[in-house]
């Protein structure tokens, strides 16, 4: 019996050791845990070790009771104190007390070794998903940074091509008014010429009416 607990509860510390440090024996502790809790029939056989491992520390807290009530007996009733045999058992039972509680004890630390490896890994899938999650919003980001400095760069050309049009514009704007002016002056000048025109007609014609009339008079005289 104490060799076995003895060979438990080195398998349990070795156990032990292999997943508190990080070292490639980790995985494969961790592998044969995840059987030893979640394969078909291995969590019921983990429990049922476990309550045969109580049951028998709690035999031996009781047998380990009786050897001490009955060496307090003897103790009283002759004075001889207990006897050699009733040390060796008591012993005996100590120790394997002992060893069945360190492996009780170590049984609850890989389970929460195991749990806490787990969950970090768990917490390592998540983080690294995030920091995926974040790239790709960098990535995102930076693009769509890019694509509207592209469209600032489209806009500030679409407004300098706007500014030279209107500049354009305002230059066509100026000549038409240039040759509006040009126009009316032109049409002043005509009106003035066609009045011109009207008094040099009035005034041939009043000279052929003097003609008409001094060769009327120069006929008549003949």
């Amino acid at each position: 019996m104490i060799q076995l607990l003895f060979a438990v509860l080195v398998a349990e510390a070795s156990l032990t050791a292999a997943l508190l440090f990080k070292t490639p024996l980790r995985k494969l502790a961790v592998l044969v845990v995840d059987r030893l809790k979640r394969g078909r029939h291995a969590p019921v056989v983990v429990k049922t070790v476990a309550g045969v491992v109580l049951a028998l520390l709690a035999s031996t807290l009781y047998s380990m009771a009786q050897i001490s009530g009955s060496a307090s007996d003897s103790d009283s009733g002759s004075g001889g104190g207990p006897t050699p045999t009733d040390q060796v058992l008591f012993s005996r039972h100590l120790l394997e007390a002992c060893l069945m509680g360190y492996s009780l004890f170590l049984a609850l630390v890989i389970d929460r070794l195991h749990q806490y490896i787990r969950d970090l890994r768990g917490f390592k899938k998540d983080l690294e998903a995030v920091r995926k999650h974040n790239k790709m919003l960098e990535e995102t980001k930076h693009g769509n940074s890019e694509e509207a400095k592209k469209y600032q760069e489209e806009i500030a050309t679409l407004n300098k091509e706007m500014k030279k049009l209107k500049l354009q514009v305002q230059e066509k704007i100026e000549e038409v008014h240039v040759a509006e002016d040009k126009a009316l002056t032109i049409q002043k000048q005509s009106e003035g010429l066609l009045i011109e025109y009207d008094r040099l007609l009035e005034d041939n014609q009043h000279l052929r009416d003097q003609l008409v009339s001094i060769d009327l008079r120069l006929s008549s005289s003949s």
